[in-house]
């Protein structure tokens, strides 16, 4: 029973040393701050999609209201 638990204590220190060093450096910023590296890369595509969402669901105020544009909520 004592190896079970020596085991179980040795994959729980292990699984969380691999956590200890988390963070970027400072010479992976230059690379993180690009513009192709953003999750919205770009602004204006990404209104045109939100736009056309707005439009084909129908209801006011698109994402932030619950419920569609037939009135069944």
């Amino acid at each position: 029973m004592w190896k079970l638990r020596l085991c179980v204590l040795a994959v729980v220190f292990a699984a969380s040393a691999g956590c200890a060093n988390v963070g970027v450096k400072p010479w992976q910023r230059g690379v993180l701050a690009r513009d192709d590296m953003q999750i919205v890369a770009d602004p204006l595509d990404s209104a045109i999609d939100e736009h056309v969402y707005f439009s084909k669901e129908a209801s006011s105020g698109g994402q932030g209201f619950g419920g569609g544009g037939c009135g069944c909520n």
